[in-house]
């Protein structure tokens, strides 16, 4: 470490002056940075940064013009380098504090820097302790301290800055950071950290092949893990690529480790330079359990723990440090805890003790007896511990006073558990695991303990289950963690019954879990069990906690709002929100976001599988949902009303008897539609095979914003199918009626005409038959939509004039005028153009007297369209116009983008091709009601545009696109672009 380059004239010639709001700071391990305390300072081009660098690097000497100049351009200066220094000089002069650069005799120097302004002249401090720290046998601390110097390189050295000074100070600083790295290495094994060693080692020796030194540490580190072929292997590796690039063989400590190894060499089995033993403390306690061999990913944590840990035994002057790691049982917490330890354990030479405080059983350890075993492991004889916990508590303390030792306090019940046994001073660490996230544990550090992601959950299950195996079955192995919700728990007691049983594939144990019924008793092996986890955790809740936790876990949907929440309860929102945090805190239950909550999977099967076992009387299952869903019912149809003012179909909805939220408009109203949307529909997927059936399928009903956005169409047409099933099943005619009139609106949505026309149809039937005025009405208008779309005019007519007698009967004007807008379109499409303006301008007079509504919308779409056909094209475009504003508003993209198709035919229309392709564009990028065939009949517009645009190419495209569109549907209009197709291709 001594080699290492220096600069002590900069790092000892004193504080100099000091700018506001801090002192001077440069970098050269990394890109050449200048800062005056938090503020970067503009280091100028690269050359004037070469300059920069090349006087830091001077170690405060002075460097002549000609070696400035040899310097940036070695010997090919331009011919005004010596005017350039000169500019550079004077640049840098202006943004450095006064009397940093000098002049002198014809060159420059930089003097007068504090101390710890350059990051190389910390890193060799750093290095020159640790090698201080080494010779007193203190590993841990020399090893920290590399890591501190280590860790001040930021990517190459001089990053970005030209000549051959600076090409050569990289080279030699890399080969300086190469030689700490070995040195903490070195450190790394003689600390028994060689299995964590091994993957950094692999890493370094595929970047430096040629470096004999990381090869010859790699293969001590494989041979202490146990692995002597891999070792050899390095060896012969090693041996033919020297050969083959230099023509040698290794050196002699090279091939003298490697005959060792082969003779099995007792003394490679221990450190080489054993850690000095403190000769001041009697017993040195070493508590901490094994670390799991297969111990998988966490590195971020691993990282974060450690470094929180080892810089508590560092830093004098600083108080002892404590982390909490919380999470839920099966999580990790132990196994992650215990291999932090281990690898912080080099920084805390006096000991580490350890403890189960057993805090999710029903009798946890009890601190004055932790303590009494702690002081024991400490040296201290059983007639000199006192009796009481404050007494004990205080010993405890002094004898840990100068010692630096690591107290792991595994599973701890609470912060009052927790207190009495941390250390008092500074040099030691508590890292402590709960399922309790310790708020009130006062200066700690809190983490939070997910669980694993998808692929650190498959590198573990590959890990106990075999490489060969889950190579062969990757999917089946994905569908198996992914059924464990990546619990860390249930992944180790899956894989382990999969490894203990060779006749299973990975798709039988995958099957096994899909039963969700059957999934948490399928997770146990021998005396681990997933459920039985939980159940420590559910045993220790309050009555009222127990009774939200069961009944949380009824309810379906990734996620539940605090409103929802304190339906299912039966509470108010205050109480539910206290409720829910204290579920938080025990992590049996998770914050997905302000006021939002969720289970994990498994903690959800287990959640109802306690609500079938413990709630009392039973029908309170059934009263909760019941509740939940009144909520969303009651909630959606308020939200109907504000879109839709005097549309009737609120009337006609189920009954409830649990309010829902009120909003005073319809954005919030929005807000809350599309945020609330997967547990909605979860919720009426949930209702469908029970007695809540009817009041499910008018939820989806009041709901249909969802559909006709785009934004929720599938998981929305998911459930119309269940629903129609349900009801199906059931033989309720009304419900199925209203059920296939949801999946009717869904499919012409999507531009699905022969499939919406069956479902209409069946729902017309369902409606006449259970004589449901309010979804006949529906279903009349949506068959005559779909005659419109099947070109059949005259049948639509007759839907709609049947559509609009029903809604005037039940006094619905809002479903009146939204009829009298499609009847308009068939006029039109019929050739009756003045007939359908007056029809589109009379639905639009009824609409206006009910307010603004989104239905308006619809109106001045379909006057735009008879307009447009009149040419009337200034008029037509002021409509769509208005149409566009208030789809947007109410969040419609799908009508967004049709009206825009409808304003490019306009423009067309209008002989304004450019302006017609821009809003077929923003058509196309937004998407269309009405699916491919909308898609289709845009990319037609839009090559009609691009043709008369005279881009013949971009047209075709378009055209041969739609033809695609058009023909794997099944659509006649196919046959219309060829005809366009034909001219232009003849031309």
């Amino acid at each position: 470490m001594d080699g290492g380059p220096r600069v002590p004239e900069q790092r000892r010639a004193g504080s100099g002056p000091v700018a506001e709001p801090g002192p001077l700071r440069f970098g050269v391990l990394g890109p050449v940075r200048a800062r005056r305390g938090e503020e970067a300072l503009p280091t100028g081009s690269p050359q004037q940064r070469a300059l920069l660098a090349a006087l830091l690097l001077r170690e405060g000497r002075t460097a002549t013009a000609a070696e400035l100049i040899d310097a940036l351009w070695g010997s090919e200066p331009p011919s005004q380098a010596l005017a350039a220094v000169r500019t550079y000089a004077s640049r840098l002069r202006k943004i450095l504090d006064p009397g940093i650069l000098v002049s002198e005799s014809g060159g420059y120097a930089v003097r007068g820097l504090g101390e710890g302004a350059l990051d190389l002249a910390v890193a060799q401090d750093l290095a020159a302790e640790a090698e201080k720290a080494r010779g007193t046998g203190d590993l841990g601390r020399a090893r920290s301290l590399l890591n501190q110097a280590l860790a001040l390189w930021d990517g190459e050295p001089l990053a970005g800055v030209p000549g051959p000074y600076a090409e050569a100070q990289r080279a030699r600083l890399e080969e300086w950071r190469l030689g700490l790295l070995e040195t903490r290495l070195d450190l790394d094994l003689e600390q028994g950290g060689h299995a964590e060693a091994v993957s950094e080692l692999t890493a370094l020796t595929a970047a430096h092949p040629l470096r004999e030194r990381l090869r010859e540490l790699l293969m001590l580190a494989l041979y202490r893990s146990g692995r002597q072929a891999e070792a050899l292997a390095v060896y012969a590796d090693t041996r033919r690529l020297l050969a083959e690039e230099l023509g040698v063989d290794p050196r002699p400590g090279l091939s003298e480790l490697q005959q060792r190894i082969l003779q099995a060499d007792p003394s490679l089995a221990e450190p080489s330079s054993p850690m000095a033993e403190p000769t001041a403390t009697p017993v040195r306690p070493a508590q901490l359990p094994a670390s799991v061999p297969d111990f998988t990913g966490r590195s971020s944590f691993v990282s974060e723990l450690t470094e929180v840990l080892s810089s508590a035994s560092e830093a004098e002057g600083r108080v002892m440090a404590v982390s909490a790691l919380a999470g839920i049982g099966g999580v990790g917490k132990t196994t992650l805890a215990v291999h932090v330890a281990h690898r912080a354990r080099g920084a805390f030479p006096d000991g580490q003790l350890y403890v189960d405080l057993q805090g999710a059983g029903p009798r946890p350890a009890e601190p004055e007896t932790v303590l009494g075993s702690f002081l024991r492991a400490l040296g201290t004889p059983d007639t000199a511990i006192p009796d009481s916990l404050e007494e004990r508590s205080a010993l405890y303390r002094s004898v840990l006073d100068g010692r630096r030792v690591l107290v792991l306090l595994d599973n701890a019940k609470d912060a009052a558990q927790v207190r009495p046994l941390l250390p008092g001073t500074e040099g030691c660490a508590a890292l402590v695991t709960s399922r309790v996230r310790m708020l009130d544990l006062a200066g700690a550090h809190l983490v939070d303990l997910d669980v694993m992601s998808p692929d650190e959950a498959l590198a573990l299950f590959t890990r106990i289950v075999g490489e060969e195996r889950v190579a062969a079955e990757r999917e089946a192995a994905l569908d198996v963690v992914a059924a464990c919700g990546f619990l860390p728990l249930a992944i180790r007691i899956a894989a382990s019954r999969l490894a203990a049983r060779r006749t299973w594939t990975v798709s039988v144990l995958a099957a096994k879990l899909a039963d969700g019924r059957r999934r948490l008793d399928e997770l146990q092996a021998g005396d681990l069990a997933v459920k039985a986890t939980f159940e420590l955790g559910y045993g220790q809740l309050e009555p009222p906690q127990a009774r939200a936790f069961r009944l949380l876990g009824l309810a379906d949907g990734p996620d539940i709002s605090l409103a929802a929440a304190a339906a299912v309860l039966d509470l108010p929102p205050e109480d539910t929100e206290d409720l829910l945090e204290s579920l938080v805190d025990t992590s049996l239950l998770e914050s997905a976001a302000p006021g939002r909550y969720r289970f994990h999977d498994l903690v959800r099967l287990y959640a109802r599988a306690c609500a079938e076992r413990d709630e009392r009387p039973p029908s309170e299952r059934e009263a909760a949902m019941s509740r939940v869903l009144d909520f969303y019912l009651a909630t959606a149809a308020g939200i109907y009303a504000i879109e839709r003012p005097g549309d009737r179909l609120v009337d006609h909805l189920e009954p409830t008897e649990h309010e829902g939220l009120r909003f005073r408009e319809g954005t919030a109203a929005l807000d809350w539609l599309y945020t609330e949307a997967e547990s909605l529909l979860a919720c009426v997927r949930q209702s469908a095979p029970t007695s809540r059936l009817r009041r499910g399928v008018d939820l989806l009903w009041a709901a249909k914003d969802l559909a006709e956005s785009g934004a929720n169409s599938r998981q929305y047409e998911a459930t119309a199918i269940a629903v129609c099933e349900a009801a199906q099943a059931a033989g309720d005619i009304r419900a199925e009626g209203r059920a296939r009139t949801t999946l009717t609106n869904v499919l012409l949505v999507s531009g699905r005409i022969q499939q919406a026309a069956d479902e209409a149809q069946l729902a017309l039937d369902r409606a006449a038959a259970a004589e449901d005025v309010a979804a006949g009405s529906w279903a009349a208008n949506d068959r005559g939509l779909i005659s419109l779309h099947q070109h059949r005019y005259a049948d639509g007519k007759v839907f709609f004039d049947q559509a609009i007698k029903g809604f005037s009967a039940a006094g619905n004007r809002a479903g009146e005028a939204t009829t009298l807008f499609n009847l308009s379109r068939a006029h039109l499409a019929m050739g009756n153009i003045t007939r359908a303006v007056d029809i589109a301008q009379h639905g639009l007079t009824l609409l206006a007297e009910l307010g603004r509504t989104m239905r308006l919308a619809n109106g001045h779409y379909a006057l735009g369209m008879a307009l447009t056909k009149a040419e009337r094209h200034t008029e037509a475009l002021e409509q769509f116009g208005e149409a566009l504003t208030i789809f947007a508003d109410h969040r419609q993209r799908l009508w967004e983008g049709a009206t825009h198709f409808r304003i490019a035919e306009a423009h067309i229309a209008a002989r304004l091709p450019a302006q017609a392709a821009q809003h077929a564009e923003q058509a196309l990028a937004m998407g269309c009601i009405g699916g491919d065939r909308m898609r289709g009949n845009v990319l037609t517009l839009l090559g009609r545009a691009l043709s008369t645009l005279g881009q013949a190419d971009r047209a075709r495209a378009c055209w041969h696109e739609a033809i695609k569109l058009y023909e794997e549907n099944g659509l006649s209009e196919a046959d219309e672009v060829r005809a366009l197709l034909r001219p232009a291709t003849a031309a």
